[in-house]
């Protein structure tokens, strides 16, 4: 069994706390209708979860296509999680940037939706993963 600083265990943590907060931000916006912040916070809740999988391993990118294809690279490819959540980071970052980007994009209620129960899981799975690594 690998042993982990105490540093790469804070910061790893501390990230989870981040992706918590952002899901928490997403269910609240999507209540209020608020679909393009409810995309951009699930996405953000995504991100810092895979974020805190890689500080984990003392792993950092400066760009999230890094964070992205190295939390592929690393988690999906060697079988440490399902590809499911390598279709679910993937989808979420392609509404984030249109949503953010695109002039006149709209997010569907029903996308964000989606997206926001796919965080939520995401977000327990890299949980389940970190606290069973840290204990």
């Amino acid at each position: 069994m690998l042993v982990y600083s105490k540093e790469m265990i804070d910061l790893s943590l501390y990230r989870l706390s981040k992706a918590k907060a952002d899901l928490k931000d997403a269910k609240r916006t999507l209540e209020l209708e608020m679909f393009d912040t409810a995309a951009n916070r699930s996405y953000y809740a995504i991100f810092h979860a895979a974020r805190a999988v890689l500080a984990l391993d003392g792993q950092d990118y400066k760009k999230h296509s890094g964070v992205i294809s190295n939390f592929q690279k690393e988690y999906i490819k060697t079988g440490i999680f399902d590809k499911a959540m390598s279709n679910i980071i993937k989808s979420a970052f392609d509404m984030r940037t249109d949503s953010d980007y695109e002039d006149f994009y709209v997010v569907p209620k029903e996308d964000v939706i989606k997206q926001v129960e796919e965080a939520e899981f995401f977000v327990n799975k890299i949980e389940e993963y970190l606290l069973e690594k840290t204990k």
